[in-house]
């Protein structure tokens, strides 16, 4: 595998794999890697001929108060893991390379309304830090393919229009949670938890299968919300939210079947988000 953190560089190893008609890949992380980045890297590997991976961590998507600095940089050990899984390049750039002008003046990108609203509504501008970010690996690598994790349920979701709105010419393959054997949607960030945050944040997925249950069963939504919000609670969560959403993030309507349950929650002081995919019944 190799690594490179200039864009000339990657710009001419890119072109040498599109003369020779091979598929690219993309997938994009802040590195600080775990089995659900390696499982977007092995699904890459299964649609495309190579596997880009990035480490960036970006400071756009980050809000005041937010934890950049302190969030882990591992490239040794993230490096291992990419070429133990079969990825092929990783652009590990500075941000001084990404942003050579700085950030006060930058142009971004900003994708309307499905940003809006969960962890858009508690992170003011960190879409639009991701939508901006992604939009620039996506012109500096012009991959055929990118892979995204389903737990950012709305990360993905804004990806999407963003390809479809700019006409991005990428098939975005979305890649289920990957979970601890206790259920825990693994997360970067689960390493901010202490050992008892850590017995106890499985309890964010069972509460939500028990909400799906419900739902699923018939009881009513708003019913099943105000007893999912009073159980986080009980669990020693601090909700920031929980809610039921159509697939496609729009708002429950009569005629919505596949919907989808969010939440995000403080633990301590870290942050968990998880979802659950349900079918409304008739």
């Amino acid at each position: 595998m190799r690594t490179l953190q200039e864009i000339p560089e990657l710009r001419k190893v890119l072109g040498e794999y599109r003369q020779r008609g091979l598929r690219i890949g993309l997938v994009p992380t802040m590195g600080n890697l775990h089995a659900g980045h390696l499982a977007l890297v092995e699904t890459a590997r299964r649609h495309a001929d190579v596997v880009v991976a990035t480490i960036f961590v970006n400071p756009l998507q980050f809000g005041a108060g937010e934890d950049l600095d302190a969030y882990p940089r591992t490239l040794a050990a993230d490096q291992a893991q990419l070429e133990a899984t079969g990825c092929d390049l990783l652009f590990a750039p500075t941000v001084t390379t990404l942003y050579p002008h700085g950030m006060d003046n930058l142009s971004q990108v900003r994708v309307p309304v499905v940003s809006e609203g969960l962890c858009g509504g508690s992170r003011p501008g960190h879409f639009d830090g991701v939508a901006t970010v992604v939009s620039l690996l996506f012109h500096l690598v012009q991959p055929d393919i990118a892979c995204f994790g389903e737990k950012d349920y709305q990360q993905l979701a804004v990806i999407r229009k963003l390809v479809a709105d700019l006409h991005f010419p990428i098939e975005i393959i979305g890649v289920p949670i990957v979970r601890a054997a206790d259920g825990l949607a693994l997360s970067s960030r689960n390493g901010y938890l202490s050992a008892d945050e850590r017995a106890a944040a499985p309890q964010l997925q069972r509460i939500l299968t028990t909400l799906r249950h419900a739902i699923e069963a018939g009881e009513p939504v708003a019913t099943a919300l105000e007893s999912g919000l009073k159980q986080l609670g009980a669990a020693g969560f601090e909700p920031d939210y929980l809610e039921l959403r159509a697939a496609d993030l729009g708002p429950v309507t009569a005629t919505t079947r596949e919907a989808v349950l969010l939440a995000a929650v403080r633990l301590g002081t870290t942050r968990l988000i998880d979802n659950l995919i349900l079918t409304l019944p008739r």
